[in-house]
């Protein structure tokens, strides 16, 4: 493993209107010089509504093409989620896009039924592990960050991505969970949100965070601005070696 950078993208998303998202997107991470990953929020086309699915993506369409030109403009993954249609079917669908064009994606597991999501989508059924820099990496997305069993580290990850729209009425929540799952699975944990007001005139204050395997704050923010971190390898390694827990974790199997 090699030390990562990773650059997390809190921004203001305009609903239902993709390309200016895009366009603005696009502005804000001009000012990126040098990382090796970079993280949008969750919806990032459309923000979280109930009329996004209007404005949904084709598979390797508009968006798609969008991510994979800046990765290459900044010669880094780049990764977010977005609402994809594939024939008649809906998902809120993580697009992990490398630089050569190849890409891998992950359907939100959990959808948020306290605003109808699970009516709107279909469930995903399969966790992603995804790799860069021999880091190994679970991406997910918002309220996938409720559920410890599906986030559980089977010594299979070493960061775990959580991207989401989520409201500064629970921030609290967001905070609490993003460090628990770090302490818990002797990870590094990127969480990143959005900022601003949605269609619901519901306030996000964003709070996009990197936390190490200790629970330790390494980045916070609440403004709308690009948050770049170096994560280390060796620090991972030293403290999983002092503290050892995962030797300890109780075994299971998930059955679908």
């Amino acid at each position: 493993m090699e030390n990562l950078k990773v650059t997390l993208v809190q921004q203001t998303i305009t609903p239902n209107d993709p390309q200016k998202n895009l366009d603005h997107f696009s502005q804000a991470m001009n000012a990126i010089s040098s990382t090796d990953l970079i993280v949008l929020p969750e919806v990032f086309t459309t923000g979280f509504c109930a009329s996004a699915r209007n404005y949904a993506e084709a598979v390797g369409g508009r968006a798609y093409q969008w991510m994979h030109a800046q990765a290459v403009k900044h010669q880094a993954v780049i990764t977010g989620s977005l609402v994809v249609k594939e024939g008649d079917i809906y998902f809120n669908r993580m697009v992990w896009m490398r630089p050569d064009g190849t890409y891998a994606e992950y359907d939100k597991r959990h959808l948020f039924r306290m605003a109808g999501e699970h009516t709107r989508y279909a469930m995903g059924s399969r966790r992603l592990l995804v790799e860069l820099k021999g880091w190994r990496i679970l991406p997910l997305i918002c309220y996938d960050l409720r559920f410890p069993v599906w986030s559980r580290n089977r010594n299979d990850y070493d960061l775990a991505i959580y991207v989401a729209n989520w409201p500064s009425a629970r921030a609290l929540h967001w905070n609490r969970l993003l460090q628990v799952r770090a302490i818990e699975n002797l990870s590094y944990v990127v969480g990143v949100n959005r900022v601003g007001m949605d269609e619901a005139e519901q306030h996000y204050a964003g709070d996009s965070s990197v936390y190490g395997p200790a629970g330790e704050v390494i980045a916070t923010s609440q403004e709308s601005e690009l948050i770049s971190v170096e994560l280390y390898a060796e620090r991972l390694q030293e403290y999983r070696e002092k503290f050892p827990a995962h030797l300890d974790m109780d075994k299971f199997e998930l059955l679908f």
